[in-house]
């Protein structure tokens, strides 16, 4: 993956998986959240050009309700929504670091080095997950 510097508030960060996803491999995401912002978004996408194919896992961070969303579109169609998290983490103004733990069974996210949530594989092999984007209300500082 390549690194990105400080960009516009809305912005899309296209990012290739080298080899695609697989046990063991982290992806950091180092950015502030804006003020007043509504949502952002970390996908990591089956197909970088393509956002209507499989999707491994739809991150996506509510700002009006509070909320994370995680899901996956396997043949074009959505799974059902995992909602629970134990803390609402992000604070407008505020800077963070979430790290995307690529597990054998599922992905562990941490935020600022707390273990966030869980995601569990839902595309299978993991290398068909070749792409990371990120789009909305963040401004990235570092993506690698």
């Amino acid at each position: 993956m390549t690194e990105k510097e400080r960009c516009p508030k809305v912005e899309q960060y296209v990012g290739e998986i080298k080899g695609g996803l697989r046990p063991a491999m982290r992806i950091t995401v180092i950015g502030m959240v804006p003020s007043n912002p509504k949502s952002f978004s970390v996908t990591l996408l089956c197909d970088p050009v393509d956002a209507n194919k499989d999707v491994g896992m739809l991150f996506t961070v509510n700002f009006s309700d509070k909320s994370i969303t995680r899901n996956a579109r396997i043949a074009g169609k959505w799974g059902i929504e995992e909602k629970n998290i134990p803390y609402f983490p992000f604070t407008a103004g505020d800077t963070f670091k979430m790290e995307f733990l690529c597990e054998h069974q599922q992905i562990r996210v941490l935020l600022d080095g707390r273990q966030l949530c869980d995601f569990t594989h839902r595309i299978q092999p993991l290398n068909l997950v070749k792409a990371l984007q990120i789009t909305g209300d963040v401004k990235l500082t570092k993506v690698a």
